[in-house]
């Protein structure tokens, strides 16, 4: 597994480089921070681990231009703590949020984590099926029947419980704990977040009244 690391910060960059290649994984750190997408094509990463606070431009920019071609886990490290960073770094595509002072532990079971739950759907049952609808595990898309959407991993997870749940409600809290383990800073807003980008992509397909929300219980499936 290949890791890139946005990360100006020489010692934090340091520190996680060494880390991860004592666990296993192919490392690159950016060398022109005014050049990411770059550096990100030509590496090809399984994972991104992205600073906020960067050069030229900051994360939330680079994830944005990443998530216009790539559905790649995009994991957010920081030393903002605020909600409003981490909604914002959710509502910009990222997938988790590390907070500075790095515990090196619960990032490296935050990675695994990660990983493990992005690239092993192929080993699993690959395909939920609604009405005309087909969520593609295997591939991250949602199906229709002229049309596909590209999901990213957060968004694929949450429509995996609403598929599995088909029309019956799906509560919020199985909703987080689903995609994020139930991690102390994932609160509704994020869950508001992500499922509002989801139905803005259903919308280009006219089908932005698929996913349902019944208030102060959760969401399903019309």
């Amino acid at each position: 597994m290949k890791i890139l690391i946005v990360e100006d910060d020489k010692n934090i960059y340091s520190i996680l480089n060494e880390e991860l290649k004592m666990w296993g994984y192919q490392t690159e750190g950016v060398k022109d921070f005014n050049m990411v997408l770059d550096e990100f094509n030509n590496f090809s990463p399984q994972l991104v681990l992205m600073d906020i606070n960067l050069p030229f431009f900051n994360g939330f920019y680079w994830t944005e231009k990443i998530r216009q071609k790539s559905n790649v886990p995009i994991i957010f490290i920081s030393s903002r703590n605020e909600a409003t960073d981490i909604v914002q770094a959710m509502q910009f595509g990222g997938d988790d949020y590390i907070t500075k002072p790095l515990d090196i532990v619960i990032t490296r079971a935050k990675i695994q984590a990660i990983l493990r739950r992005t690239y092993e759907y192929t080993n699993e049952s690959d395909k939920l099926i609604y009405k005309n609808l087909t969520l593609n595990l295997s591939s991250a898309k949602l199906e229709g029947t002229d049309f596909y959407i590209n999901l990213t991993r957060t968004e694929l997870l949450i429509l995996e419980v609403l598929f599995t749940m088909q029309s019956k409600i799906s509560k919020r809290e199985e909703i987080i704990n689903h995609c994020w383990q139930s991690d102390d800073f994932i609160d509704d807003n994020t869950l508001a977040v992500n499922i509002l980008r989801i139905r803005k992509k259903l919308k280009n397909h006219d089908i932005e009244d698929l996913i349902q929300t019944k208030r102060g219980i959760g969401y399903f499936l019309k």
